[in-house]
């Protein structure tokens, strides 16, 4: 019972106390004020705690596959140059872009398993992420994963129109897992993926993708049969 009570009610990151704090002190205090402005400020709290949750995910472990590094949309899978800082030629690659609004899970993960190689912040523009110019205007965090079979991937984080901070907890030269909880975007924002020559996407556009859980793809060479293996994570 008490599982399935945990499993119903996702924790909060500890990125998110802070805010909810906040948000849950000044309705206490404007509920002296004005009941509207209470109401107001509770409506905001709640939606604070779900905004900063950090479900548990069942994380595909099998080799070369590639999970989506967030919760949301799928945008239209396109061939695109990479960004410049990481390093990974000027020749378009595959990329698959994931587009979180303001109520889904902000948690980013990593998509696949492997060393992070290099990380790259550049200072840029905040048009709406559901852009396709954001990729290139737009603030960004860029984090190159390099497997153990040598593949690179990117994941770059784009700040959006609402988002005003990229939170990248990995350091280079880390070891992450697939799956792995690497870093967060607040408000509202989009993750690019950029995929090796020869991978195959798994998505198409308007689909809804889960961090940690739906894969989007496959590394070149991956082959493997059901059962699946995954982890809890």
């Amino acid at each position: 019972m008490l599982r399935s009570v945990q499993e119903a009610i996702p924790p909060v990151h500890r990125e998110g106390w802070l805010f909810i704090a906040i948000a849950a002190a000044l309705a206490v205090v404007l509920s002296f004020v004005s009941t509207s402005l209470f109401w107001i400020l509770a409506i905001l709290t709640g939606w604070m705690v779900i905004f900063f949750r950090d479900p548990v995910r069942v994380v595909p472990t099998a080799p070369g596959l590639v999970v989506s590094p967030a919760d949301g949309r799928v945008e239209p899978v396109v061939s695109a140059p990479p960004p410049p800082e990481l390093g990974l030629g000027t020749a378009p690659l595959t990329r698959i872009s994931v587009f979180m609004n303001v109520f889904d899970c902000h948690i980013n993960r990593a998509p696949v398993a492997g060393r992070v190689a290099k990380i790259a912040y550049k200072r840029g523009r905040f048009l709406s992420a559901d852009l396709d110019k954001a990729s290139e205007h737009n603030e960004r965090n860029s984090v190159l994963l390099e497997t153990g079979d040598g593949l690179k991937v990117g994941v770059v984080q784009i700040a959006g129109l609402v988002a005003r901070r990229i939170l990248c907890w990995s350091e280079e030269g880390e070891e992450l897992a697939t799956g792995a909880r690497f870093g967060m975007i607040r408000f509202g924002s989009r993750l690019d993926i950029y995929l090796p020559e020869g991978a195959v996407p798994t998505v198409s556009a308007g689909q809804r993708a889960i961090a940690g859980e739906t894969i989007i793809a496959h590394l070149p060479g991956a082959a493997f049969k059901p059962p699946m293996p995954t982890r809890r994570d």
